[in-house]
């Protein structure tokens, strides 16, 4: 079957251990099952949409593979008796008719059983075609029938869809994720007011304009995954919105915002002033929640959220001179399902990455916050605003990380850091007992850790007992003011060097 169902045929046989028929004394008729037999092999043999190493990115945007929703098509063709036990129990079997590219939807619609549909043009590297674009107007309208939408395509013929064939109720969508191809950001995408789904679960959706008056967003209370991404200026939404939308989710799992533009974070405070945020919002089952853009949008929405069971927290932030969250990290502060006693931080060419996490368990980042910024001296400075704070919350850290990529713009590289901004960085980290440093960090930290004048030995990191490093034999001895000190003070410290392992090809 390529496309609609196919006509029976004669074969009936299963072969249990897939040798040859005549060779294997497990192959056996099926003709000796009897249907509720079969039918149970049916059900464990549908394949999952999603595959076990899929990341967290792709299972937000459907998985890899919708096409698999035609697993039984092959096994309706093999006789009568199969398609009339498959068919008989549809609903049981979750069976749905996939229409994407290359499939002649106008014959399917017309000649095959009156399933669920499927509907999945989203291929980033695939222009649709116009037969395909005709089809996917017809799928579009059966209203009544459609589980799941995945759409990507360019700007224009995405919004001529919405504009003609999205714009009702679907009674039974499961699945909505729409975007434009990639790096089309120039023209805002329109979401119809009058579109509805009230049994709606996964929602994602790229470059879209939200009016306040959506129905799509004040109608589904069933929402576990909302992923909305804002790639135009005219998409951008009050934190107040957002927060009213999040409120009729109680179901929420999985909560995603991003602006791919930078909002001016003075426009969003002077905002929050006209506008006092009122909404506080609790999500019991929210798990991951995600968000890039500005530092006073973010603040805003985590000190008026409640997350009990929340297990993962990331955030990226856009260049700023300044950085402030202290009700972020009050956010993370109360948080008690999120667990961690491990830090990472990785310098790289664009930006300064900080996983923080349980050291001996999986998913690894509990906690992640990416800063856009380049130049070393920049990265430790804006981290260190960030972790600088009166929270105690850093203080669970026992193992640190200190990471650097060398940047391919080193004539132009600000590689020198003022001493005080590491330090100023290390200090929250008051119950590290190990510490791990890149061979191009070295000689920054053994700068940083010497003492100056009425400096105290146990001033920063003081329950340290192991600091490691990354580099040639001799390199070790820059932080010999720092180990002899520790000695001093009574509270020895082991200096450990690694040799950094390169996988073979």
């Amino acid at each position: 079957m390529s496309s609609s169902t196919p006509s029976a045929q004669s074969t009936e046989r299963i072969t249990i251990s897939g040798e040859s028929q005549r060779q294997s004394p497990h192959t056996i008729s099926t003709h000796t099952l009897d249907d509720d037999s079969l039918l149970n092999i049916f059900y464990l043999y549908r394949p999952g949409i999603f595959d076990e190493d899929e990341d967290v990115g792709t299972r937000i945007l459907g998985g890899k593979g919708w096409e698999r929703e035609r697993w039984w098509y092959k096994l309706a063709q093999v006789c009568q008796r199969w398609r009339n036990l498959i068919l008989e129990s549809a609903s049981y079997l979750g069976l749905c008719l996939v229409c994407t590219y290359g499939t002649p939807v106008a014959d399917m619609l017309a000649h095959s059983p009156h399933l669920p549909l499927v509907i999945d043009y989203s291929d980033a590297d695939c222009d649709i075609a116009a037969e395909d674009e005709e089809g996917a107007n017809l799928a579009l309208e059966q209203h009544n029938r459609i589980r799941r939408i995945r759409l990507q395509m360019p700007v224009l013929k995405l919004q001529k869809l919405i504009t003609t064939a999205i714009c009702e109720e679907y009674p039974m969508l499961d699945y909505l994720i729409m975007m434009p191809s990639m790096k089309e950001t120039s023209t805002a995408l329109v979401l119809p007011e009058t579109l509805q789904a009230l049994h709606l679960r996964h929602l994602a959706l790229t470059g879209f304009v939200h009016p306040t008056g959506s129905r799509l967003l004040t109608t589904a209370m069933g929402i576990v995954t909302l992923c909305l991404y804002m790639s135009h200026p005219s998409a951008y939404f009050q934190p107040d919105t957002l927060l009213q939308w999040i409120s009729l989710m109680p179901q929420l799992e999985t909560l995603l915002v991003a602006f791919f533009f930078p909002v001016p974070d003075r426009y969003v405070g002077r905002q929050l002033m006209r506008m006092p945020i009122m909404t506080h919002v609790t999500l019991p089952n929210l798990r991951w929640f995600a968000f890039q853009g500005v530092s006073t949008y973010m603040e805003a929405v985590t000190c008026r959220i409640t997350t009990p069971r929340l297990e993962k927290f990331g955030v990226q932030f856009f260049l700023l001179p300044t950085y402030s969250v202290p009700r972020l990290l009050q956010f993370v502060n109360t948080t008690e399902s999120l667990r961690f006693d491990s830090a990472e931080f990785k310098f790289s060419e664009e930006r300064v990455y900080v996983y923080v996490y349980p050291r001996d368990a999986k998913p690894r980042d509990a906690i992640s916050i990416f800063v856009d910024c380049w130049h070393l001296d920049w990265q430790v400075s804006s981290v260190a605003q960030i972790f600088n704070s009166p929270s105690q919350i850093f203080s669970r850290v026992e193992h640190l990380i200190l990471e650097h990529e060398l940047h391919s713009r080193s004539s132009e590289e600000h590689n020198e850091v003022d001493r005080t901004e590491w330090r100023k960085l290390l200090r929250p980290f008051s119950k590290v007992k190990t510490l791990r440093v890149d061979d191009g960090l070295i000689e920054e930290l053994a700068r940083s850790l010497r003492l100056d004048d009425g400096e105290h030995p146990l001033e920063l990191l003081p329950e340290l007992q192991e600091l490691a490093y990354i580099g040639s034999g001799d390199a070790g001895e820059a932080f010999t003011p720092f180990i002899d000190a520790r000695q001093n003070a009574g509270h020895a410290v082991t200096l450990v060097r690694l040799v950094r392992v390169t996988p073979l090809s």
